[in-house]
């Protein structure tokens, strides 16, 4: 394997791991935080991962259709799990525990798994178009890191269960990029995967971030805006 792959995989693990070590060191100032990872979720959703759905649908002539059913039901799904499936009879505030926030960080883990899959499949291209990636998705883990851990302490989880996910965030794109010397993932699967995961990220920066910020300074609504712009800029790195 490249030595170079296996220094940027590292070098992921430790960006996802400084994003979310950075909202544990600063909790006193969540909303901000919320606010950015609800602007880098919804960002992440319409300009990463949408338009690598469809080109990847339009590659295997999968109808545009499915890939947009699909994001309508991820929506909805996510909708019906907060509606009937939440935990909230537990004995004390640090306990009271959703689980929205074990599978909203689940998928971003998978998500960060995917975004190893692109660090690996783009070094087997060339070393220049693996580098523009493996740059852009090292930025990208930071942010990864810090919505895996936005969202368990938004959804009342212990600092010790974001941790975890956090670490497991932190491994998947190394794993990714492990497999991508192994296995293949069929692209009408990935299509739909990525699709599902649209709706999904939409549902929770739009419905279960964002209205933790309402209530705060404008300063949200700056902290909201850079995290766009970011998405803005890694997403332009990649398309070049």
């Amino acid at each position: 394997m490249n030595s170079i792959v296996i220094l940027f995989a590292l070098a992921t693990f430790i960006s996802t791991l400084v994003g979310g070590l950075v909202i544990l060191k600063f909790k006193n100032s969540l909303p901000y935080f919320f606010a950015f990872a609800a602007g880098t979720l919804i960002a992440i959703s319409f300009l990463d991962l949408l338009p690598e759905s469809l080109q990847i649908a339009n590659s295997i002539a999968l109808p545009t259709k499915y890939i947009m059913i699909t994001v309508v039901l991820s929506f909805f799904l996510y909708s019906l799990v907060e509606k009937y499936f939440l935990t909230h009879e537990m004995h004390d505030h640090d306990s009271h525990a959703h689980i929205l926030g074990p599978i909203g960080a689940g998928s971003l883990v998978v998500h960060s798994f995917l975004d190893g899959i692109a660090i690996g499949a783009a070094f087997h291209v060339s070393n220049a178009v693996g580098l523009v990636i493996a740059l852009a998705v090292l930025c990208h883990d930071f942010t990864d890191g810090i919505n895996t851990v936005a969202i368990m302490l938004k959804n009342k989880q212990r600092v010790k269960n974001a941790l975890t996910f956090l670490i497991f965030d932190a491994l998947a794109p190394v794993l990714g990029v492990l497999v991508t010397y192994s296995i293949s993932i069929p692209q009408k699967a990935l299509a739909i995967l990525l699709a599902f995961f649209v709706g999904e990220f939409l549902y929770i920066g739009a419905s279960s971030l964002l209205p933790e910020t309402h209530h705060h300074s404008r300063k949200t609504i700056i902290a909201m805006a850079i995290g766009i712009i970011l998405i803005i800029i890694l997403t332009s790195l990649i398309s070049i």
